[in-house]
């Protein structure tokens, strides 16, 4: 799975010339809805041979946000006809194997090996402080560094 990740970040920074991954989903014709949806931070859901992604439209941190959206469209590109929810008391350390991949697509996606350069010689601490990242999600990146 590593290896297919890698690959589908690369397709997608190449192809749509993007990591973001709100941009991303447009391209894919993948329909994203902000939403109320209390303690869940989102949802991926494919009905009908649509994708939708469903984010609180209550997430006012704009990191977290894009956190959110790259996990569910971990799910969206992983798991395709998987239905899952994001909880928004969540941790990245999650066991489920498709979340733990949602995960690692996220990692991948918003962490470039440039902006681990840009940020070469600082802490986990600093570079969560100063991308607004939650430190799970560069652990995650780091260890495709080291595998």
């Amino acid at each position: 799975m590593k290896k297919r990740i890698i690959r589908l970040v690369k397709l997608y920074e190449r192809k749509f010339r993007t990591r973001n991954p709100f941009e991303i989903a447009n391209y894919l014709n993948i329909k994203v809805f902000f939403i109320p949806l209390g303690n869940i931070a989102g949802y991926y859901k494919y009905m009908k041979h649509n994708r939708c992604i469903y984010i609180n439209s209550n997430i006012e941190n704009e990191a977290f946000c894009e956190v959110v959206m790259a996990h569910e469209l971990g799910h969206a590109v992983l798991h395709m006809k998987e239905n899952c929810a994001f909880m928004s008391g969540y941790t990245l350390l999650l066991t489920s194997r498709i979340e733990r991949q949602a995960n690692e697509f996220a990692a991948n996606l918003l962490i470039s090996d440039e902006l681990l350069n840009e940020y070469a010689g600082y802490t986990k601490e600093q570079f969560c402080q100063y991308t607004g990242f939650p430190e799970e999600l560069i652990e995650l990146r780091l260890k495709y560094l080291i595998q």
